[in-house]
């Protein structure tokens, strides 16, 4: 069993991941590291791709797609999944497309901008599970545009998360449609399948999901008090359990913690030796290293540096050498990197001598 992260918590959810996202605290976690089937979550991906393409230049709202028939049987009215009903061989603009993605949850949509963009929902896919490695996606891996079954398709909670927080940061001008209540097309309203919309809690995204096999999941965000926070959670048995139990972690998350400065910014936070080196390289965060902690109960808090030994000179200012890790009873709550804060010479020969005996006696050892 996995112990929760911070502060005792109860949730029937099978999987879970809330993290803070100014200073990336994680507050909670339970199987964030399990890989399970996307559903519709996978569509998360899909913006992203097409959010990137706009940022880049290669799309606009304006481009027009085709209804391809795959797209029309498949993800259409056909196929009795999630749709935005496009019609057959009809042309939508991207920017309508997205919203019936986005709110509509439309599958047809999905295999749309697929096939407009890549040729083929097999191609697409391919983008995405390439562009998930480059945004920091560690083990997710994606089968096709919308999410349904697919035996390639998996991802985990933490990946999610880390999509959301990218998606949010990333695209501002994008991430509102994700709030967005409803949208009408083919003359037919469709209201945001996301339960947490209409709550009056802060939440602005992001996404549901289900699947037989992993149960009802969700992908959210809420933004109160000055804070911002990121939750993905699978593995429920309902609909109103998914409402209920992504409620209460995200309200708990809120107000259950306070802003804690371990390191002000500009602050030393450690001192490593450095093979060869004249003297011990000064490392630092890039900021202040803020963190969440229990207000009621809270664990023992610890930090210990870790990096990869030995350090050789001559060694640059401004180089990442190592990380802080800071633990919150015996769970890593929060990881920042270090960075050199002067440069290390080479030292004298004698001292480069004594440390090849140091590292030789090591490897004996």
């Amino acid at each position: 069993m996995q112990p929760v992260r911070a502060q005792l918590f109860e949730t029937r959810a099978e999987q879970a991941y809330l993290i803070d996202a100014d200073t990336g605290t994680v507050l909670f976690a339970k199987n964030e590291n399990d890989l399970v089937p996307p559903a519709s979550l996978a569509k998360l991906m899909t913006m992203e791709v097409v959010f990137n393409a706009i940022r880049s230049g290669r799309l606009t709202l304006e481009d027009t797609f085709e209804v391809s028939e795959n797209a029309w049987r498949t993800g259409g009215a056909m196929s009795r999944t999630s749709t935005m009903f496009a019609e057959l061989k009809s042309s939508i603009r991207l920017e309508d497309l997205i919203q019936g993605v986005i709110v509509q949850s439309a599958n047809d949509g999905c295999i749309i901008i697929a096939e407009g963009m890549a040729g083929s929902e097999e191609n697409f896919a391919r983008l995405m599970t390439e562009r998930a490695r480059e945004i920091g996606l560690t083990r997710s891996v994606f089968g096709n545009s919308s999410g349904l079954p697919h035996p390639d398709s998996k991802v985990s909670m933490k990946d999610l998360v880390t999509l959301a927080r990218h998606i949010q940061a990333t695209y501002p001008e994008f991430y509102r449609f994700y709030s967005q209540k409803d949208f009408t097309w083919n003359k037919i309203l469709q209201r945001n399948r996301n339960p947490l919309l209409g709550l009056d809690i802060g939440v602005d995204g992001l996404k549901t999901g289900f699947t037989e096999e992993s149960g009802y999941a969700i992908v959210a965000s809420i933004n109160r008090e000055g804070r911002r926070l990121f939750l993905a959670m699978g593995g429920m048995t309902s609909e109103r359990e998914r409402a209920e139990e992504s409620r209460k972690i995200l309200e708990w998350g809120i107000r259950a913690f306070e802003r804690k400065t371990l390191f002000a910014e500009d602050e030393t936070i450690g001192k490593l030796s450095v093979y060869g080196g004249a003297g011990s390289a000064i490392v630092r965060a890039r900021g202040a290293v803020d963190i969440f902690i229990p207000i009621t109960n809270p664990d023992r808090l610890a930090a210990r540096i870790t990096y990869g030994w030995p350090l050789r000179a001559p060694l640059e200012a401004g180089t990442q050498v190592g990380v802080l890790k800071v633990y919150i009873g015996d769970t890593l709550s929060q990881e920042t990197p270090l960075y050199v804060v002067e440069r290390v010479e080479k030292g004298p020969l004698y001292s480069q001598a004594l440390d090849a005996l140091l590292e030789l006696a090591q490897f004996w050892l």
